[in-house]
């Protein structure tokens, strides 16, 4: 499981002091870094090298979120099958549960144009942050 805190930013909130809800997915991405690090060490962004495709994404808001105090995100995988993979996040500001969601993964190739099964060393990297 990974943590990342957030500083909520004054530009992030809407009109009512709010985080607004289209920050939500830019704190998740960010929080899913390391994970991607796996895949890509150097986060090169090629078609050669970057074999991540996401095909699903879903977003639970629970609670209110505010600029006064830092954000929590934890993110842990819950699923990995052949090939695609599954990734949750919680997102808690002073202890309470705010948002919740996930996004699901394929290993694609980006020449070939197709999915392909997850190698062996990249699962077993994975499943060292398998939580159900």
């Amino acid at each position: 499981m990974f943590t990342l805190t957030v500083s909520p930013r004054v530009g992030e909130t809407d009109a009512l002091g709010h985080i607004n809800n289209c920050v939500l997915p830019i704190w998740f991405e960010q929080a899913r870094t390391p994970l991607f690090r796996v895949f890509d060490p150097n986060l090169d962004f090629n078609r050669e090298s970057w074999h991540l495709l996401m095909v699903h994404s879903d977003y639970d808001y629970t609670g209110q979120l505010y600029c006064n105090s830092p954000v929590e995100i934890k993110t842990w995988i819950s699923r990995i099958g052949n090939k695609s993979f599954t990734i949750q996040h919680v997102a808690r500001q002073e202890g309470r549960l705010c948002v919740k969601g996930g996004v699901v993964l394929v290993y694609y190739d980006f020449i070939a144009q197709k999915s392909e099964p997850i190698p062996a060393a990249i699962r077993a990297q994975l499943e060292q942050h398998l939580s159900l």
